[in-house]
């Protein structure tokens, strides 16, 4: 049986639109250009929905608009995008390829959505695209303009449940995205990652570095071990936890996510640590290890000198959507008479509540870490403000520390086995007959948390292009794998492709790089380019990666030959080989190779650091320009090049390379360079 499509210019609901600004404006490239354009800011009555339009000029005009999604809707969303800049700046983007940019707040009017009908996201979205399309044609004096929506993670949801229900654009490139089957199990289970393996991320990352052993158990104990394995068939990519080898512990969205699980499920998280079954209750768990529950008393607050106010404008990326719904601790400190003690003290999660004095019941404050006998204070989420909370508490009062409900929720994917045989990263935790094997919760709830009000089915009413990156920290790569399944269950995989991207995590921005990773943004610009090119002009797009489904993970073949997408493959050596030991003082030669997928393009730049810093994020990591000879090998373009420098110091170093792309071997271009990385072991003895 067909589904009903929704016809946004039939909605009653949204036929009212009104402009309440409209002027001329620019926008200015990092290398000087100023692209002008003009700006509407306007609104459909009666509905809270607002929305932001960048037209460029008519001469430019080029008959298509790129309309962004953001992961949660907002107050002020359709202005988010506007305060971007560099590499990150999507209208500049849009403007420089003759499009026109929408975005709007998807009908919300508070932080992280709260409609009452989640359909409202793609419904009131339809209904912007199309009045865009009306304010166009009397702007341009134009046929009707192809339209295509995009948005990552949250906002993949959102942009799947656009292209599954609506006719309201031609095509669709969702990035980073999720299952139904994802939340909040990705995140919950990342964090408990982040808990057992805390001491092991270091020997891990060594293991599967260049050089290192390649078996990334080398070195663990028999927990670590167990759960490594348990998260690598879960779908964690292994590489990811680089980050957090580099020293940076982040929940994500898990603090976001909590109130809802619990909400939806609240004795889940009193039989956790009380019934057989679950980790909390298993004598000697690390669960049971890692539990604080501690009871002290306030000695002083310290006010800091000053506090800012922060902004939560242009919080809109897969990132730091979330952020808008916590408040900062801003750097007041709690003194207490006593503080926990132990030796391996797990502070992550602590919630602080009063439980005498005036601040009893005003919220839960989280702990930020211990200094001393000071506690600092981290991000809190359902507060209006921190401040608040500390002007109710003086000396004496009596204060609770507890990180119960946050161990507690680590564990809650291993009691989500979804009821769909599909999702085989659940496989470990099933019987033969792929009946659940461990104790399940009443209910599967992770549809619940898409924020769309639908199940994506891959019934997709256009073209779609989907990126997906391979060393993404919060959505397991092998999702887009299913997602494609369901759409090849449609029947209209022809009308859809798929890019994995090495070396690339969750975020969209240009900040998350380091010396390990890179990003996928010019891959997605590139996708929302041939999906025009596609609907417009029957331009066939490069053909899905080439990759495989094994026990969680994706692999892609080693070679761009055989890989195909649309990212360069690079190879760096060092003396010829992947590690090399040379005495203090003498030359090291690195070799880099690189070569793009057929008809993906050429290489346009590669930059090495010879001493890659263990740092993240790190924007700016490469400072050495690779000059380099082009080649063409099977008719694949390539390039490779040489560069020698030497160390003077005894020790271990990593070298990095990072390799750039472009479909027409354009270096210029800002928006559009498909990026990778490779590294390379120097021992100097």
């Amino acid at each position: 049986m067909s589904k009903a499509i929704y016809h946004a210019a039939d909605d009653m609901t949204y036929s009212i639109p009104f402009i309440d600004r409209e002027e001329e404006q620019e926008r200015v490239l990092d290398d000087g250009r100023k692209i002008p354009y003009l700006y509407i800011h306007g609104g459909f009555e009666n509905t809270g929905v607002k929305f932001s339009f960048a037209f460029p000029r008519k001469e430019e005009f080029k008959g298509r608009f790129f309309q962004y999604l953001s992961p949660f809707p907002g107050p002020d969303e359709e202005i988010a995008s506007f305060d971007k800049s560099g590499e990150n700046d999507k209208v500049a983007f849009t403007l420089l390829e003759g499009a026109y940019f929408v975005e709007s707040n998807m009908g919300s009017t508070a932080m992280f959505g709260g409609q009452a009908d989640s359909t409202i996201v793609w419904k009131s979205s339809a209904a912007v695209a199309e009045y865009s399309r009306i304010k166009a044609m009397e702007y341009y004096g134009c046929d009707r303009p192809y339209g295509y929506v995009y948005g990552g993670s949250g906002g993949g949801y959102k942009t799947m449940a656009c292209i599954e229900n609506t006719d309201a654009w031609d095509g669709a490139a969702p990035y980073v995205i999720g299952s139904p089957a994802s939340l909040p199990n990705t995140i919950t289970m990342h964090v408990q990652g982040q808990r057992v393996l805390r001491n092991a991320f270091g020997k891990i990352i060594a293991n599967l570095d260049a050089g290192g052993s390649k078996n990334m158990y080398d070195g663990l104990n028999e927990d670590e071990s167990q759960m490594l394995q348990e998260l690598t068939r879960m779908g964690f990519p292994p590489q990811a936890w680089f980050v957090e080898a580099f020293g940076m512990v982040d929940p994500g969205s898990l603090p976001v996510l909590t109130p809802g699980v619990k909400m939806m499920d609240p004795t889940y998280f009193t039989e956790f640590w009380e019934k057989e079954g679950y980790l909390g209750a298993k004598e000697g768990s690390s669960a049971q290890k890692d539990r604080l529950v501690f009871d002290g008393i306030v000695k002083n607050i310290y006010t800091p000198d000053k506090t800012e106010e922060k902004e939560n404008v242009g919080l809109n990326g897969v990132d730091d959507a979330w952020k808008k719904m916590l408040a900062d601790g801003n750097g007041y400190l709690i003194e207490l008479e006593e503080v926990p003690a132990g030796e391996d003290l797990y502070l992550e999660g602590v919630n602080i509540t009063f439980t005498t004095g005036d601040a009893v019941g005003a919220g839960a404050l989280l702990l930020g870490g211990i200094e001393g006998n000071y506690l600092t204070l981290g991000l809190a989420y359902g507060l209006d403000n921190v401040a608040g909370v500390l002007s109710k508490v003086k000396p004496g009062d009596a204060i609770h520390l507890d990180n119960s409900d946050y161990i507690a929720v680590q564990s809650y994917y291993q009691h989500q086995t979804p009821p769909d045989l599909s999702f085989h990263a659940w496989d470990q935790f099933r019987k033969e007959d792929g009946t659940p094997a461990i104790t399940q919760r009443p209910n599967w709830i992770g549809p619940g948390f898409t924020g769309t009000g639908t199940v994506q089915d891959g019934n997709i009413q256009g073209k779609v292009i989907m990126v997906q990156s391979l060393m993404d920290e919060s959505t397991c790569p092998w999702c887009a794998d299913w997602y494609r399944s369901k759409v090849r269950e449609c029947g209209k995989e022809n009308d859809y492709r798929l890019y994995y991207m090495e070396r690339c995590m969750h975020g969209d921005v240009h900040e998350v790089e380091s010396h390990m990773n890179t990003n996928y943004l010019g891959a997605l610009r590139q996708a929302l380019l041939d999906l025009s090119d596609w609907a417009e002009r029957g331009i066939e797009p490069i053909a899905t990666t080439n990759y495989r489904y094994e026990d969680g993970q994706i692999i892609v073949p080693d070679t761009a030959e055989e890989r195909g997408g649309v990212q360069p493959v690079a190879v760096l050596a060092a003396n010829g080989a992947e590690c090399t030991t040379v005495k203090a003082g003498e030359t090291v030669t690195f070799t880099v190779t690189a070569f793009m997928p057929k008809d993906a393009g050429s290489i346009t730049e590669i930059k090495l650091e010879p001493i890659a810093e263990k740092k993240f994020p790190n924007p700016d990591a490469f400072s050495q320009t690779f000059s380099f000879e082009t080649t063409v090998e099977n008719g694949l373009n390539g390039a490779v090049g040489t560069f020698e420098t030497s160390y003077d110091a005894p020790g271990v170093y990593y070298a990095s390379v990072r390799v750039k792309g472009n479909r027409y071997g354009d270096a210029t271009h800002p928006f559009t360079q498909i990026k990778n990385i490779a590294r390379a072991k120097i021992i100097v003895e």
